[in-house]
Order: C-alpha cells, then structure tokens, then sequence
C-alpha cells in the first residue's frame, strides 16, 4: 500500500513535469553574424540563462543560407527549408545582431528574405519577435533594430518595444569566455525575455 502511494505520487510528479515541458514557450533564437566569436552569438547564448520558466529556447545558426536568388524560390534549398519549419514552429522569435555600416548585416536581412519567400509562403507572419544588439561601439547596434523593426511591419511581426536591449562597448561585457558579465545587461534581457512570454501568451 505504502509502495503504491509512492508509486501514484512518483507517477503524478512526472504527469506534471511533462505537462509544464509541453506548455512552455517555443523560442527561436538566431544571430546576426557569423563569426564564431561573435558578441552577439554570445549574447543569444546568455539569454538561455535568463529565460522565465515557461519558456525554452533553440538557438538556430543562419551560416549556410544562400543568398536569396528569386530564381530558385520555387524549389528552396534545405537550409531554407529547415530554418522555414523551425521558424513555424516556433511560438516566438529571438534575434541578436550587430550592426554593419548604420544598418542590418546583410547575412540576416538575406535569411530573413529568402524565409519569408515566395510570397504568401511567409512563416514570420503574427510571430511576436524580441530584439537584441551587441556591438564594440558607442551605439550599439541600435540602427540596426530600428532598420529591422521597419522590415517587420511588412512581414506583420509584433515587436517587443521595451526594454531595448542595446548593448554598448561589448568587450566590456562578456569575459573571455563569452559569458555575460555586465549586471545592467542581465537585467534588462531578463526583462526583456519575461515581455517576450507575457505578449506571447497573449497572442497565443
């Protein structure tokens, strides 16, 4: 009898646990540059320590995604096609990115092209979306995310407005590592992952 009590709570502990996995926020994250010391590839990474419970997060890697040629869009490469599944998978969408000359590197703007293609085939669409930028100088990346958030309008995303997270002076930031160091930074991409789950669950 006793045994079987144990065995019931065991038994309801696990039911419980893979109802919370199930009903957790599906998070697509993926960053702007492809250089492997990136600051924000870093930053994309350090979101996974700050993520709210009901939350999980996949981090996808955009290297390997040709560039968009309108020619092809009928029978689209693999990479565009798993990133495409995993973009409609996704409850949510995360992006790190840094900032090439006063705009959006063109690695990502092409990915975020060649997903939302061909047209009406657009799996960004409704898809709440949080930004984030790293960047070795005084600004940022902030033109970057102004840049995409225009690029999101067309696309029908819903963009999380605040807080920005807009990271200054970047290798002042992380360690040689690559971990997030700086405690304003922490706070404001806790914030800004909870804002994500709260308009996410709202939307849902």
């Amino acid at each position: 009898m006793y045994i079987h009590t144990i065995d019931n709570f065991y038994n309801s502990q696990i039911g419980e646990y893979d109802k919370l996995e199930n009903n957790k926020l599906k998070v697509l994250g993926f960053a702007g540059s492809l250089r492997a010391g990136s600051y924000n590839k870093a930053l994309l990474r350090s979101a996974t320590d700050f993520l709210p419970e009901d939350m999980s997060l996949e981090i996808f890697d955009i290297d390997g995604i040709p560039a968009f040629n309108q020619d092809i869009e009928g029978d689209i490469p693999p990479k565009v096609k798993e990133f495409k599944a995993k973009i409609r998978e996704a409850d949510s969408i995360l992006i790190s990115t840094p900032e090439y000359n006063y705009s959006v590197p063109g690695v990502l703007k092409n990915a975020i092209d060649f997903a939302a293609r061909p047209y009406g085939d657009n799996p960004f669409d409704g898809k709440p979306v949080a930004l984030m930028s790293a960047s070795i100088g005084l600004l940022g990346g902030a033109r970057a995310q102004y840049h995409l958030r225009q690029t999101f309008v067309f696309l029908n995303m819903y963009t999380i407005n605040r807080p920005e997270v807009i990271v200054t002076f970047a290798h002042d930031k992380f360690d040689t590592n690559g971990r997030l160091v700086d405690y304003t930074t922490k706070t404001l991409l806790r914030q800004l992952l909870q804002n994500l789950a709260n308009w996410t669950r709202k939307l849902k």
